[in-house]
C-alpha cells in the first residue's frame, strides 16, 4: 500500500484536503493510504475550525511514501514552515510526486522547488519576490499544472488540483478520474454518477 503524506500546518484549508483524500479512497481500490504530517504531533486546527491529530511529525515520517502533498492555508508564510524544506528537497531529488496548492505554491517557490517544472500559483509576482525562484518562464496561467512530478494549483482550484494528483499517482483510469472530476465540477444534474 502506497502512502500519500499530506502536510497540514495550523490554519490548513479543509476543502483542499477533502477532495483529494476522498477521491484517493474512492478510486484507489485500496492501493493507497492517506496520512497527515505536521511540524509536531500536536493537533492542528483548520480554517474551518476542525482539529486534526497528525499521523506523523517531521521526525517520525515513514520512508515508504509515494507523494508529499502540501495543503494550503494561512501558515506557509511563517518561518516555521521552512522545517518542511528538507522533506521537499528529498522528494524532488528522488523523483517522488510533490504537490502544493494555494499559499503552499508560494512556499515551493521560496525554496526553489519550482525551478525544474512548469507550474502555477496564486500570483507570479509573489513568486518573483524570492531570489531562489528562477523559473518565471515556467509559470502557466491555469488552475492546476502537472509537470515533472510537481503539481501546483491556485487557491480556487481544489478540484483541479485533486484531479492532477490522481493522475500523477495513477490512482485510477483516466476515464474514472475524469468522471469523478466532472461529477463534482458540473454537479449532480449535469454529469453522470462516476463509476467507482
Amino acid at each position: 500500500m502506497k502512502k500519500i503524506l499530506y502536510v497540514i500546518l495550523e490554519q490548513w484549508a479543509d476543502w483542499e484536503l477533502a477532495y483529494i483524500s476522498s477521491a484517493v479512497n474512492m478510486l484507489g481500490g485500496g492501493k493507497f493510504e492517506n496520512k497527515t504530517v505536521s511540524l509536531t504531533k500536536n493537533a492542528v486546527t483548520s480554517i474551518g475550525g476542525v482539529k486534526c491529530l497528525p499521523d506523523y511529525d517531521l521526525l517520525t515520517l515513514p520512508s515508504n511514501y509515494g507523494a508529499v502533498i502540501l495543503i494550503g492555508g494561512m501558515s506557509w508564510h511563517n518561518e516555521n514552515a521552512m522545517q518542511v524544506k528538507p522533506l521537499i528537497d528529498a522528494c524532488i531529488k528522488s523523483g517522488k510526486v510533490v504537490g502544493a496548492i494555494c499559499d503552499a505554491c508560494r512556499f515551493l517557490g521560496s525554496i526553489g522547488a519550482l525551478n525544474g517544472a512548469k507550474h502555477t500559483a496564486n500570483d507570479l509576482n509573489e513568486l518573483k519576490q524570492y531570489s531562489s525562484y528562477t523559473n518565471e518562464q515556467g509559470f502557466v496561467h491555469r488552475q492546476a499544472v502537472l509537470d515533472n512530478n510537481v503539481i501546483t494549483a491556485n487557491g480556487t482550484a481544489a478540484l483541479e488540483f485533486a484531479q492532477e494528483v490522481l493522475r500523477a499517482l495513477l490512482v485510477s483510469t483516466e476515464e474514472q478520474i475524469k468522471g469523478w472530476y466532472d461529477f463534482h465540477k458540473l454537479g449532480f444534474y449535469n454529469a453522470p454518477m462516476p463509476k467507482m
